[in-house]
């Protein structure tokens, strides 16, 4: 049979049903979220925000985008009279572009101070949207990296604050795609603060973990977080921005007009979806998340698998399978043969390419939905180390 679209997403289902998945950043949606992302809500268009629209026909459109972000202040017990929230980013990457827009200048600048992004290294565990070269936040900025240590490979405060003397940045960025020890929002709140810098986080990856307790909330200490809510959210491939009140409307603005056009309504509510189905008892899928991915580390470590700052806080780590000869790429490949899906991923001070690094990372929050336990880890990393060893 000649492929459609139609039977194409069949075998994408049928795909995703057989394969062990473990890449950090994926995990399966409800039902209920599917239906709000197929429902009627795609055929509104809603340029502009609740109240202030362009467009006519709004009316529970607003209602819509109003309950979201109530459901987001409620999700974080966030003080609606001091946190702002911003639904509208279609994806991690443009929210994080936002929020550059709305505090970080560009143009002609005193030397010295043309708009500084201080993020941690792609290579290192930090995001291409941390100020990265390729990407258009280091197109348009400039990134001041900073790393982890050498020995512990974890993230020297000292060392940070150091290179934040140095260099003055305009904001700070604390929040990672491959870093899996917790982070101390705290430091960084006094570090930007002795150099004059906006502190956003980017808990992306963390976000059900902050949202059930599991890790240290950001909001006490940072003037902007965002997040993604496909990862361990569980929800659509959306963002969300939350700004202290005071700086509401740089964001707004930022977003639209400044980025994007009308808001993909049916996303929007989706991620509403999704807040309220975090707000049921999860703390006790995101424990198991994060006990599995602790539990996992430690059963490839006694297989010889080096891990990378040699465990996990979070719900995800790295594996240096160049220690033992084989590159990230083949790793993945061979996995991907029998079943088991991660991702390549370069670890800190990698010799190798991003195209064919020296690890690959592993996630649970996809597994930990399926019912996976550490019963279930135990083979599956028995499982690993003899595919990779062959």
């Amino acid at each position: 049979m000649k492929n459609n679209i139609k039977n194409l997403i069949k075998k994408e289902e049928v795909r995703q049903k057989k394969v062990i998945n473990l890449i950090a950043s994926e995990n399966f949606v409800s039902k209920n979220v599917l239906n709000a992302l197929g429902s009627v809500l795609t055929n509104k268009y809603a340029e502009g925000y609740p109240g202030k629209r362009y467009y006519g026909g709004n009316k529970i459109i607003d209602q819509v985008e109003n309950l979201c972000k109530e459901l987001a202040l409620k999700l974080f017990k966030l003080d609606p009279d001091k946190w702002h929230i911003n639904v509208q980013p279609y994806s991690g990457s443009p929210a994080n572009i936002a929020v550059y827009l709305a505090f970080v200048p560009f143009g002609c600048l005193p030397a010295g101070r043309q708009g500084k992004i201080m993020g941690m290294d792609l290579a290192m565990g930090g995001h291409l949207t941390h100020g990265h070269k390729v990407s258009a936040s280091g197109k348009f900025w400039h990134q001041v990296p900073y790393g982890v240590n050498k020995k512990t490979e974890q993230i020297d405060y000292k060392e940070v604050l150091k290179i934040a003397k140095k260099e003055k940045p305009h904001l700070i960025v604390a929040g990672f795609t491959a870093y899996s020890r917790k982070i101390d929002f705290k430091k960084f709140r006094e570090i930007a603060d002795k150099v004059g810098a906006y502190l956003m986080v980017d808990m992306a990856h963390i976000a059900g973990l902050v949202a059930t307790g599991v890790h240290l909330s950001p909001f006490s200490y940072a003037d902007v977080v965002t997040t993604t809510t496909h990862k361990t959210l569980r929800g659509p491939r959306g963002a969300i921005i939350f700004c202290k009140k005071e700086l509401a409307q740089q964001i707004d603005k930022a977003v639209f007009p400044g980025l994007q056009g009308g808001p993909h309504m049916n996303n929007i509510a989706a991620i509403g979806v999704c807040l309220e189905e975090a707000m049921k008892p999860e703390k006790k899928y995101i424990k198991q998340v994060v006990k599995n991915a602790k539990f996992f580390a430690e059963e490839l470590k006694k297989r010889g698998w080096k891990i990378i700052s040699n465990g996990t806080d979070t719900h995800l780590f790295l594996v240096d399978t160049w220690a033992r000869g084989i590159g990230g790429k083949e790793a993945g490949e061979r996995l991907e043969k029998a079943g088991i899906i991660v991702n390549k991923n370069m670890i800190p001070f990698d010799t190798r390419t991003p195209s064919d690094p020296s690890g690959i990372r592993i996630g649970t929050p996809a597994i930990t939905t399926q019912g996976f336990k550490e019963k279930d880890i135990i083979k599956l990393a028995g499982k690993i180390d003899k595919i990779l060893k062959k």
